[in-house]
């Protein structure tokens, strides 16, 4: 048989099937032909040479803002793709009903890189979000419509992969609870999960947590003082083991204000480990401290997390968030999307939303990725002004980042 494309040499590590070993991987017709110890090359057209590299199945990134151009935070998806290793970017609400089409139209259905998107309770979307305007979405419940929001389901249904609200004094307003109220019923009605972010209260963690079922996310699950999952002392709250227990997927979903080290350390030490771990990637944190879902997959290796379960956070377990069977692994027959990652050596300071600072000496860049077959290399590997870019985003001050965390705190 001939292949289109040969990744050989490479250490595959596949968190839904077990496999961690060194493998060879063919792909012909955009879809995985074959896996094995060793693939001849002449049976390729063209060849990657993977060695001293994790082949792995196409990142997904289930938090993030890429409705570029129609919103202010979006960013560009097709620009992070090959950075990031990600093959697929689920947008998290930055569209609603009103404004969905748009969205769909202008971004998805142009962009080379698969998006999948949650649609906003809000009418209209997150429409009021950037360095100097702070109007939340869900502080007029006028826009909370969730009719309009079943029926936008139903129209996109192919592209659709839940429904999200945004609760808390900043996206919130007043509202308190009854966004996630109105939320729950729309992804009731539609038999779908809900993505649900906590900023600051009202509402309260208390509130929202309870409301929660199984299979619907919790995103923002290690952010920081206030609505923090663990008291001052570093005990996990009752009502996060609850939501654990009740199968409620926790979502790092990291962002310009949601992820905070000493939260995450508390949640790692009492076994508590994100299920998804995604980026949150907007406007107002793609230069840091997200940056993307590479830089926040290497600050949860930093913390202890092993490896393959690093992997599995951003492969196998959002797939299994979104109902996307056909993501997320690699398998004779199935998508050709792979992710060739590298684990370099180094010292690097991870900065977390708070401003503070984490040393580490490993982190996970990307050689590149395969989308539907075709390899899309990651232009900026080895480039030294990128790596400064990093190096110099990531020595923010405390002061500088927390300035930043305080003022905008939303996402």
């Amino acid at each position: 048989m001939q292949f289109d494309l040969l990744i050989k040499g490479g250490r595959l590590i596949d968190p839904a099937s077990g496999l961690d070993a060194p493998r060879d991987l063919a792909i012909a017709d955009g879809r995985i032909a074959a896996i094995d110890a060793a693939i001849d090359a002449e049976h390729a057209t063209r060849i990657i040479d993977a060695r001293d590299c994790i082949v792995t199945p196409g990142l997904i990134d289930l938090h993030s803002h890429v409705y570029w151009g129609g919103t202010s935070l979006g960013v560009d998806a097709d620009r992070l793709a090959a950075k990031s290793g990600t093959t697929t970017f689920v947008d998290a609400g930055s569209a609603g009903a009103g404004n969905f089409l748009g969205f769909r139209r202008h971004v998805i259905e142009r962009s080379k890189v698969r998006i999948l998107a949650y649609v906003n309770i809000s009418f209209a979307g997150i429409f009021g979000f950037s360095q100097t305007v702070s109007v939340g979405e869900c502080s007029d419940l006028r826009l909370c419509e969730p009719r309009e929001v079943v029926a936008a389901v139903g129209e996109h249904a192919d592209v659709v992969v839940g429904v999200k609200v945004r609760s808390g004094r900043h996206a919130g307003g007043t509202s308190g609870i009854a966004p996630v109220d109105l939320a729950l019923e729309a992804a009731d009605k539609s038999g779908m999960p809900l993505m649900a972010h906590i900023d600051e209260p009202p509402p309260g963690r208390s509130e929202v947590l309870p409301r929660l079922r199984k299979g619907d996310i919790l995103t923002h699950c290690f952010r920081p003082f206030p609505n923090a999952p663990v008291f001052a002392s570093g005990a996990v709250r009752p009502d996060m083991r609850l939501a654990r227990e009740r199968g409620v997927i926790f979502d790092i979903g990291h962002g310009m204000g949601s992820f905070d080290f000493e939260v995450a350390k508390a949640m790692l030490r009492e076994g508590l480990a994100p299920d998804v771990i995604s980026s949150d990637v907007h406007l107002y944190c793609v230069d840091g401290p997200a940056f993307d879902i590479l830089v926040c997959m290497s600050k949860l290796l930093a913390l202890g997390m092993p490896l393959v379960e690093v992997l599995r956070a951003a492969t196998e377990r959002p797939a299994e968030a979104i109902a996307r069977p056909d993501l997320g692994a690699l398998k004779v027959g199935g998508i050709g999307d792979v992710a060739v990652l590298r684990l370099v050596s180094g010292r690097f300071t991870f900065v977390d939303a708070v401003g503070a600072s984490l040393v580490a000496e490993q982190r996970l860049v990307s050689d590149g990725i395969v989308i539907g077959g075709t390899w899309w290399p990651n232009e900026a590997a080895g480039d030294v002004s990128e790596t400064e870019r990093f190096e110099a985003h990531s020595h923010h001050t405390h002061v500088e980042v927390a300035a930043r965390h305080f003022g905008h705190s939303h996402e």
